[in-house]
C-alpha cells in the first residue's frame, strides 16, 4: 500500500509549529554540542481515498472507517467520507435539461453529506451502498481520529463479469504508484482509478509495460482528474498490444491523486489489485492462502539493469524454494510471469524475494494473482509486495467468522501485538501476543471482540524482534465459490518524527 507522504508531511509541518521556534545554540553557550533525540508524534491530518466500487447493478458496497483508540490523545477532530464530484456536460438545449438539473441539484446535496462518519477512536464507523453509481469517496481525519485512520470497502458482486468480492483497504493521495499483475488480455477487463482529493485538478501518465517492454500508448498521457473527482480508465483502450502480464505505472505531473486497480477476468471474478510496494531490492509478499490452486508471480524491475532474484515460500515450518522457481531473472524495464500453481500445497504461505547474489540488489516490484476454487467455482484476490506492520498497522471489516490473519518473519524472529477492537455495533477489544519464527509464516484465526456484534478492527503493533509483515484474508463463500479478498498491513504512518526543538523567542527582536 502507498503511505500517504504527503499528509504526513503536512503532520510535521503542523506538529513543529505545536513545539515552536527552533533554536540554534552558539558555540560555548549552555546546551552546545547537546543532540537531542527527535520525537515521534501522532499525525494531525489523514487523508483517505476509495474508489468507485460499482459496475454492476448487483454490486452490495460496505464501509467501515476506524482509526485505533491506542496513541490518538489529541484534540477531538473529525473523520468524514464525502462523495466525489461528478461532472457533467452543459445541457444546452436539451429538453431534458431541467429534469437533469433537478437530478444534478439532488446529487450535489447528497454530495454534501458524508457516506461514514468516524466520530470517536476505538470502535468502527460502517455505512453501506448499493448498485452501479455508487461514487469514489474523498475523505479526511484530523485531530485524534486521524494517527491510523484506515477505511476498508467490501463489495460483493453476486454474479456476472465482475463476479466476486473485492476489497481494498482505501489509500491515501500521492504522486507515485507500481501495479504488476494487471493485464490487456481479451478474457481481462481491468480499470485503473484515479482519485483527486483536492480543489484544483491533477494530471496523470499512465505507461504499460508487458514482457517485451514498454507497450506504445499515447493516450495514457496527460490525463486530466477533475478537482475531487474519480476517473476510471480502461486499462485495454491504452494500447493495442494484448499481454496476460502488465506493469502499469502512474504518475502525477501536477497535483496528486489515489490510485488503485480493479482487475476482472471472464473465468476466475474480480478484485482490486492495491499498488506494491516502492522499487526495493528485497520483497515480502505475505498471506498466500493454503488452499490455494493457483499463485502466478508478477514482478517488474524499472532500473537499467536486470534483477535476479532467489524465490523462497515462508510457511510455518521455515523456507522451500519452489521446485522449477527458484530463481528468478527480470529483464530491464519488462515485466515477468511465473506459474507457480499450488505452490502452498495445503500450507499457509508468504514469497519472499530476494538478491540471487548479495550486495547486488537491484529495485523491483511484485504482485501475486491467487486463485482458490476449481472449474467454474474459482475466485481471484491479489497480493502485492509491502512493508512491515512496523510500530502500527490496521485493517478494518473483520467478521465473527471468515477472517484469517497472516503473520510472517522474513528475517529475524519477531513478536506482535494484536488488538482486536470494540465491535461497530456493541463489544469489548481483545487483545492477544504471537510470536513468529524467523523464516516462518503463521496462519491463524485473529482474537475476536468480546461480545462482538457487528464487524470490527484489527490493529497490529511490533512488540520486538525483527520485522513482520501481514496481511488478512476475508472470506465470505457464496453458492460454492469460495469468494475472498486479501489486504496487506504496511505501517499506517500514524506516527511522524519530530526534530527536538525548544522555544526562543528572542529570534523574533529585530
Amino acid at each position: 500500500m502507498k503511505s500517504t507522504s504527503l499528509s504526513l508531511i503536512a503532520g510535521t509541518v503542523a506538529l513543529a509549529a505545536v513545539t515552536g521556534f527552533a533554536a540554534l545554540t552558539a558555540p560555548g553557550e549552555a546546551g552546545a554540542g547537546e543532540t537531542k533525540a527527535a520525537a515521534r508524534l501522532p499525525v494531525e491530518r489523514s487523508s483517505l481515498l476509495c474508489p468507485a466500487p460499482g459496475l454492476s447493478d448487483l454490486a452490495e458496497t460496505t464501509y467501515t472507517s476506524f482509526t485505533p483508540a491506542a496513541g490518538s490523545g489529541g484534540a477531538a477532530g473529525a473523520a468524514d467520507l464525502m462523495p466525489s464530484v461528478s461532472t457533467t456536460a452543459d445541457a444546452g438545449d436539451d429538453p431534458t435539461a431541467e429534469k437533469d438539473g433537478k437530478k444534478e441539484e439532488s446529487k450535489k446535496a447528497d454530495s454534501d453529506k458524508p457516506v461514514v462518519s468516524l466520530k470517536k477512536p476505538g470502535r468502527p464507523a460502517t455505512a453501506e451502498a448499493s448498485g452501479s453509481d455508487a461514487p469514489a469517496l474523498v475523505g479526511t481525519a484530523t485531530g485524534e481520529l486521524a494517527p491510523g485512520w484506515t477505511t476498508q470497502q467490501t463489495t460483493t458482486v453476486s454474479a456476472g463479469a465482475t463476479r466476486g468480492l473485492l476489497g481494498v483497504s482505501c489509500t491515501g493521495p500521492d504522486t507515485n504508484f507500481w501495479f504488476p499483475a494487471a493485464s490487456t488480455a481479451k478474457s481481462r477487463e481491468d480499470y485503473v482509478h484515479l482519485t483527486n482529493p483536492d480543489d484544483t485538478a491533477a494530471v496523470a501518465d499512465i505507461e504499460l509495460y508487458g514482457p517485451d517492454g514498454s507497450l506504445k500508448s499515447d493516450v495514457g498521457e496527460g490525463i486530466t482528474v477533475p478537482a475531487r473527482s474519480s476517473v476510471p480508465v480502461l486499462i485495454s483502450t491504452l494500447t493495442s498490444e494484448a499481454a496476460d502480464d502488465v506493469t502499469v505505472h502512474v504518475t502525477t505531473r501536477t497535483g496528486r491523486v489515489g490510485a488503485v486497480v480493479r482487475a476482472a477476468g471472464d473465468e476466475t471474478g474480480s478484485d482490486w489489485l492495491a499498488a506494491s510496494v516502492d522499487p526495493t531490492g528485497t520483497l515480502v509478499l505475505p498471506g498466500i492462502p493454503a488452499d490455494a490452486t493457483d499463485v502466478r508471480l508478477v514482478a517488474f524491475a524499472p532500473g537499467e539493469d536486470d534483477a535476479d532474484l532467489k524465490v523462497k515460500l515462508l510457511g510455518k515450518n521455515g523456507a522451500i524454494s519452489p521446485a522449477g522457481h527458484e530463481d528468478l531473472h527480470i529483464k530491464s524495464n519488462m515485466t515477468a510471469g511465473v506459474d507457480l500453481k499450488d505452490v502452498t500445497r495445503g500450507e499457509a504461505g508468504s514469497l519472499l524475494l530476494t538478491p540471487a547474489e548479495s550486495g547486488r540488489a537491484t529495485p523491483v516490484v511484485a504482485a501475486l494473482r491467487v486463485v482458490r476454487g476449481t472449474g467454474d467455482k474459482r475466485e481471484v484476490a491479489y497480493i502485492p509486495a509491502t512493508g512491515p506492520v512496523g510500530a502500527q498497522a490496521t485493517v478494518a471489516d473483520n467478521r465473527a467468522k471468515g477472517s484469517t490473519l497472516s503473520l510472517t518473519a522474513p528475517g529475524a524472529t519477531g513478536k506482535v501485538k494484536v488488538t482486536a477492537s470494540a465491535g461497530s455495533e456493541g463489544g469489548e477489544q481483545t487483545v492477544q501476543t504471537y510470536t513468529v519464527k524467523a523464516g516462518t509464516t503463521i496462519a491463524v484465526t485473529p482474537p475476536v471482540p468480546a461480545g462482538l456484534k457487528g464487524s470490527y478492527a484489527l490493529t497490529i503493533e511490533t512488540e520486538s524482534g525483527g520485522p513482520v509483515h501481514a496481511a488478512r484474508t476475508l472470506s465470505l463463500p457464496e453458492d460454492g465459490i469460495p469468494m475472498f479478498t486479501v489486504q496487506t498491513l504496511p505501517d499506517d504512518g500514524g506516527t511522524v518524527e519530530v526534530p527536538n526543538a525548544e522555544q526562543d523567542l528572542s529570534v523574533l527582536d529585530g
